[in-house]
C-alpha cells in the first residue's frame, strides 16, 4: 500500500468534470481520479475549512460511524477495473477492523473529515499513476531560449542571402 495526500482538485476544461490528484508521500508520482462535482465540493469544503449550516452527506456518514462507536482507520483505493476505481473504508469497531466497499470519491471525502490516511494499492498506482508534467514556466523558458548553434545557423543563412535579387527593375 502506498500512502498518498490530496495534491489538488482540478476541473477538466473539456468536460467540466473534476479530477482529484492524489500524490504519493515519498515521490512525485500522482494518481488522477475523475470524480463528480458534488464529491469535489465535499472534499474542497473540508480542505478549505468552510463552515456549512447543516451537515452534508459525508459529515452525516462521519457522525453515524462515530455515534455507533466506530473509527475510520484508513481508506484504500484497492482496484481499477474497466476505468473504475474501487475503494474501501476500514472502520475499527471495538478493536475489530471492518471493510466497507465504497466509491473512491466518497472514501476520500470521508477521509479528509476524519483525518485518516489514504492508501493506494501498489498495482493500481503502477497501472494508473503518472508523473507530473514539467512546470509550464520552465517549459516556456526553455522553448523561448534558442540554442546557440541554431542562432549560428540562422546567422549563416542571413549572411548568404543576396539582397540584390529584390531590387526594383
Amino acid at each position: 500500500m502506498i500512502e498518498v495526500i490530496i495534491d489538488s482538485i482540478r476541473i477538466s476544461l473539456v468536460s467540466q468534470h473534476r479530477i482529484v490528484m492524489l500524490k504519493e508521500m515519498d515521490s512525485e508520482r500522482q494518481l488522477p481520479i475523475w470524480i463528480g462535482p458534488c464529491e469535489a465540493d465535499a472534499i474542497t469544503i473540508e480542505l478549505q475549512d468552510v463552515k456549512v449550516a447543516r451537515p452534508v452527506t459525508h459529515d452525516l456518514l462521519k457522525n453515524v460511524i462515530l455515534e455507533m462507536g466506530g473509527k475510520v482507520s484508513h481508506v484504500l483505493i484497492k482496484a481499477l477495473n474497466d476505468g473504475v476505481f474501487y475503494a474501501s473504508l476500514f472502520v475499527d469497531i471495538n478493536g475489530e477492523l471492518r471493510e466497507v466497499d465504497c466509491r473512491s470519491s466518497d472514501a476520500i471525502a470521508l477521509a479528509v473529515r476524519v483525518k485518516s490516511p489514504i492508501f493506494i494499492n501498489d498495482d493500481v498506482m503502477d497501472e494508473a499513476g503518472i508523473l507530473p508534467e514539467q512546470d509550464i514556466q520552465e517549459q516556456e523558458s526553455s522553448e523561448t531560449r534558442p540554442a546557440a548553434d541554431s542562432l549560428d545557423a540562422f546567422s549563416d543563412f542571413v549572411d548568404s542571402l543576396d539582397l540584390g535579387d529584390f531590387d526594383d527593375e
